[in-house]
Order: structure tokens, then sequence, then C-alpha cells
């Protein structure tokens, strides 16, 4: 440890990294975690006039955002929906000047439906497709359900998961059961639910899975892929990528952060953007420890997994409709696809696993993976041939991620989104589990960088004595002046 006094300086001089001397008393932070969160956040800063450096584990930036080009065309591995396709959604301004097309997928801004009813087409195992009359019947049963369960959370002082709550329903509405076919339709519902929130119904909180604020302008698929707007908002940054941060020492009048081959930069601040599941794994030591408060916040929020199996044909033998579902006896056992070629134009289906299925398609190589989609798939459509190609995503073991996005388990309180977002000193946390209006989606991270860049960049300048309240941040600058382009080919 170096002396008192030699630290000091050090934290004093604000060197990120550089020791030019015209350099030295400008006001700098360190970001950690190059996702759309910390990259909103430095590009706030940078903006501001700040040195800023972002630390990235990976050898690549995005975070949970990552587009593939394997194919010859873009695929997101990670998130690809603008959920609330509107004016109100904070990152309208940048995919409008970017000018990059969506496909809605659904206009209906709900929680439970980012596809259009009429867009399903599910299918029993032995390839009989369900009635598109009974699936909305069905569609409808599910929705009713979910208002009864609205009556069981105002009776109980306790909370319990969204599984429970059903049993209880069915309880005292039997004339809510279904039986057969309709039965196995309303447990796909199930399983689109828990895809949504990308862990299983019995750890989802009755008391809690309804409290994200839904913007208007329903669901767009990001036809280009979202790299693109992770690309503009990283132009000109200082961005070390293979760069895993271990340590984050803070003090009075500055931090310390060390990576994993032992070099350390210092700062006037950090804002910690890397995805929960990293926190969670104490990969990151802090010095001093984290209040009680914030570790407990890290451990109570859940981490769900949704990982995508991509399949690539060489020719189109499915419906043209955007979801090709299998229907079960379980919600484990139901699966669904997504059709990229209706929204793009490409041979193109994603399988896409949630909770405890894909924590064990995760246990299979990437062989294996593609195969179990490819034999759900050959359960539905008999005909279906080989893909030519196959993409896995691995969220829940990446050691960058240990999970797909952050979701309210039972017995724990919503507000520990906010929780995790309040700054520690000169700390500050960014992303999308830190978001109480948007947990878990691309514009949650996006507002949460700008909102820590802002803060962070306050705290910072009244230690230097020049705080400005009325600096603009991104995005305030001028009105949104290219409409978002929407398409339903």
């Amino acid at each position: 440890m170096e002396s008192g006094d030699r630290s000091n300086r050090q934290l004093r001089s604000a060197v990120c990294y550089s020791n030019v001397e015209a350099q030295a008393r400008s006001p700098s932070v360190i970001v950690i975690g190059a996702g759309m969160a910390g990259l909103a956040a430095a590009r706030t800063l940078r903006d501001a006039s700040f040195q800023v450096l972002l630390l990235e584990s990976r050898d690549r930036i995005g975070g949970r955002v990552c587009t593939d080009y394997s194919f010859g065309f873009p695929v997101d591995l990670g998130a690809s929906w603008l959920h609330g396709v509107s004016k109100e959604n904070p990152l309208a301004p940048l995919i409008g000047r970017l000018g990059l097309p969506l496909y809605r997928t659904s206009g209906d801004n709900s929680v439970l439906y980012d596809h259009d009813l009429e867009s399903y087409a599910l299918f029993d195992m032995d390839g009989n497709q369900v009635p598109q009359e009974l699936v909305k019947k069905v569609g409808e049963a599910f929705e009713n359900i979910l208002k009864e369960t609205d009556k069981v959370r105002q009776e109980q002082n306790e909370d319990m998961s969204i599984l429970r709550a059903f049993s209880i329903v069915l309880e005292r509405r039997p004339e809510l059961r279904l039986e057969g076919l309709a039965h196995k339709v309303l447990q796909w519902y199930l399983c689109r639910m828990e895809g949504w929130f990308a862990a299983d119904a019995d750890t989802i909180s009755l008391k809690s899975w309804d409290q994200e604020v839904l913007l208007p302008g329903g669901h767009g698929l990001m036809v280009r892929g979202y790299l693109p707007v992770i690309n503009t908002l990283a132009k000109g940054l200082d961005i070390r990528l293979a760069h895993r941060v271990t340590r984050v020492a803070r003090r009075y009048n500055g931090v310390k952060v060390t990576v994993e081959d032992g070099s350390t930069f210092v700062a006037d601040a950090a804002i910690i953007a890397v995805p929960l599941g990293v926190l969670k794994s104490g990969s990151i030591e802090f010095e001093p420890k984290l209040p009680e408060w914030k570790r407990a916040a890290i451990d109570d929020l859940g981490v769900g997994i949704e990982n995508k199996i991509v399949l690539h044909f060489d020719k189109v033998f499915w419906p043209n409709v955007e979801f090709l579902g299998v229907v079960a006896d379980t919600s484990y056992g139901c699966s669904y696809f997504l059709n990229l070629h209706k929204a793009t134009g490409h041979s193109v289906l994603v399988y896409m696993p949630a909770g405890q299925l894909a924590k064990d398609i995760e246990k299979m190589s990437d062989e294996a993976a593609a195969n179990f989609a490819f034999v759900e798939l050959k359960r539905i459509l008999p005909e279906a041939t080989t893909p030519i190609q196959y993409l896995v995503s691995r969220w829940g073991s990446d050691v960058n991620s240990l999970g797909s996005y952050s979701y309210d388990t039972v017995g724990k309180p919503h507000d520990l989104y906010e929780r995790l977002r309040v700054p520690v000193d000169n700390l500050f946390f960014a992303g999308e589990a830190t978001s109480v209006d948007y947990p878990g989606s691309v514009h949650g991270a996006f507002s949460t960088g700008l909102m820590a860049g802002e803060d962070c960049r306050m705290r910072v300048l009244a230690h230097y004595g020049e705080l400005d309240l009325f600096q603009p941040v991104m995005g305030e600058e001028s009105p949104v002046s290219v409409p978002l382009l929407i398409s339903r080919m």
C-alpha cells in the first residue's frame, strides 16, 4: 500500500491514464463496463469535458448487447428489441438520428405480449397446429387469471410466487381451469411470461411482477441490430478492452481501480456499470466494503437467464408468422422460435429458452444445444431441413455477465433497484438492474447511464468548486428531428 501522502497526491491529480501535466487537474472518472449503461455514462461525461477511461473485461464493447455478423448479416445474440416504440423512450432520439429501422412486433405495450396474438403459430408435440381461435381464447383466459391474482395479492400480507397465485386462483375459480389442448396452450402463455422475466414462475414475485413502467408504442425489433447504437455511443471514447477490474478502492478525494494484470488507475470518481450477476459473484473487491444496504440489494435482486440458439437455413419452410410455439403439459416443456425471416428477410429461426431450461441447455456443447433446438423444431415441422449454420449464447455461464437481466424475486421489495442505483461516496452505479422504472431493458440501462453520468459530473464538479447546474446532459441539446422508422413488412 502506498503512503497516504503519495496516494492523496495521485488522487488529487486525477490522472486516469496519462501523466501529462496539462491534464493533471481535469476532472476524471473511470467507468467500469462498456455495455449500454457504461457507454451512456462515459459519453455524458466526455461531452462535459471530463477525462474518462472506460475499462471493459471483454474483448468487445456492448456487454449484453451482442450483434453477430458471422452469417453475413446482423443477428443480435443478446438484446434485440426496443420496448416502447415512441418518443417517450430515452433511446428514441439516438435511434431516430441513426435512421435505424424497427420491425414492430406488437402495438400493445404489454408485459405479457411482445408480439400480437395473430402472429403466433402454435403446435402440439405431434405437429398439429393449434386453431388460432383457441390460441386467442386461451390468451384471454390467461389475462383473466392474472387479473384474479391481483385479488390474491391485495388479500395477502406476505408475497408469493406467480405460480402459487395461479394455483390459488384455480382452486377458488375451478371454472377457469383448462383441460387438454387448452391447458397446454395456457402453459405456453406461462412459458412466454417466464421468457419476459428470464425466470421460472415459481421464483417471480406476485407483488412486484407488474411494477415496470410500460412505455407506449408497443415493441419493435432492431432490424439491423443494436451494434450501430453501441458504436455511436463509443465513438471517441478511451476504452480499454480485456481489462477485467478486480478491485475498487475509494477514498474521500478519489478512487483507485485495479485490473487483473495488476495495473492500477486513479480518478476522482468511478461508475460501476457491470451486470448484476458480476456484482453478485464478488469478483470485484470493494475497499472499504460496500455498506450492508448496498450488498443486500445486490444479493436480493434476482437475475434471470434467457438464451438464443440461432439456426440459419438455406431456405424457408415455416409459416409466415413471427412466433412458432410448441405447447406442452408444463411451461418447462413448452418452447418458441422467433422467425427473423418475417422481420429481416433472412432464413433464420431463433430458439429462446429461459429460466431452468436455459440453465439446463447451457450444460450442453454448442453442437448439442443447436441439435436440441432443431429436434424441438422437427416436432412441429417434420419437413424441417438441417440448419447450415448456428449460434449459441451462454449469458448464464459467461463470466462477464452471469445472467441475462434482473427481475423481482419472491419476498423482496421492488425498491431494491433504487438502492442499487444510489451512489456510495464517489462510486456511482448504472445498468438495467439500477432502473426502478425500466428494469431488464436496454432503454433502462441507457437511462441509468445518463443519470449516473450526470450525478457523477455534479459530485465531481462540486468537489472542484466548479459546479454548473445548468449544463445540458446528453439528449437535451436538441429535439428528435428524425422519426423512428417502423415497419410490419
